[in-house]
């Protein structure tokens, strides 16, 4: 293939995901009308249109999701290899793309980011907060944090924190109001603060166990977030009980501000793993976060 096609595609492939010829053509460093002519002589030479252009949207036609969906892994695929040829050099460098849960992001990614990253100036890592199962390769992360059970077979693992347990709390002022739940079932007649995640098709049912008996319990309250300081903030303030990480509510449970129940269903969960892809080039930086990361309890 000729050079100009590649360099055509490459230009193809940043506008169709951008879904902007403004945005592509700063990426790129060109002027959109050159980056307008680079698109329409690719239409041209293969006789087909790429890209529905509007006033205010471009987005791809069949032709050219099906062009993002065959070419842009082969080209992504060469330039990972480019990229850790030039990055073979005595000191790690380059952007690491991380997607995680908050609760993960907040006691693993971060205290460990705080110790490396100032050995390794040239080393830049964006760490972006998602209760989803994202596809690390489809949205061209380098890896991503699940618990160990979560992560797919073709994915290489990395553990990187002990296991932990859930604790279901509430404030003395909640419970000088209602009865302690006995068992999980009781949560029904409670104000709970629900969890909205998307790996769970929704709101989230609390999940408990105790001698080998595994239970789900749907509940119900006035309020529902997907992120856990807002959770902490409400239960704080006496609205309801949550179901939190443990660790994070030690603190509390210490001084008294909340209370814990049911704490004999509330079994460990499996650890923390930092995955990627297995076919994936390690460069030197991200072996340097890897090692860093690696949970040694």
């Amino acid at each position: 293939m000729a050079r100009q096609n590649i360099n055509d595609l490459l230009a193809f492939l940043v506008v169709a995901r951008e879904r902007s010829f403004t945005r592509a053509a700063a990426q790129l460093d060109v002027s959109q009308s050159a980056l307008s002519h680079t698109i329409r002589g690719l239409e041209e030479r293969l006789g087909l249109r790429l890209l529905t252009r509007t006033t205010r949207s471009v987005a791809p036609t069949e032709a050219g999701e099906r062009l993002l969906r065959t070419v842009a892994p082969k080209l992504e695929e060469i330039d990972a290899e480019l990229s850790a040829l030039t990055e073979l050099r005595d000191k790690p460098a380059g952007t690491i793309r991380i997607t995680a849960a908050e609760h993960s992001a907040v006691t693993i990614l971060s205290p460990a980011l705080a110790k490396l990253l100032p050995r390794y100036p040239d080393i830049k890592v964006e760490v972006n907060v998602d209760y989803g199962f994202t596809d690390i390769v489809a949205e061209r992360y380098d890896a991503g944090v699940r618990l160990g059970e979560q992560v797919a077979k073709d994915m290489i693992a990395v553990r990187i924190g002990p296991d932990f347990r859930m604790a279901v709390v509430g404030t003395s002022g909640y419970f000088a109001l209602h009865p302690k739940p006995a068992r999980p079932q009781d949560l029904v007649a409670h104000s709970c603060i629900n969890i909205r995640l998307p790996t769970y098709g929704g709101i989230y049912a609390w999940e408990f166990e105790k001698r080998g008996r595994a239970l789900k319990v749907r509940v119900d309250g006035q309020l529902v977030f997907n992120n856990m300081t807002l959770r902490m903030n409400a239960v704080l303030a006496g609205l309801g009980l949550a179901y939190l990480p443990e660790d994070q509510v030690q603190a509390h449970l210490a001084d008294g501000r909340l209370i814990r129940v049911l704490a004999d269903w509330c079994a460990p969960f499996p650890g923390y793993h930092l995955y990627y892809p297995s076919r994936r080039q390690l460069t030197p930086a991200f072996a340097v976060l890897v090692a860093a990361l690696r949970y040694r309890g």
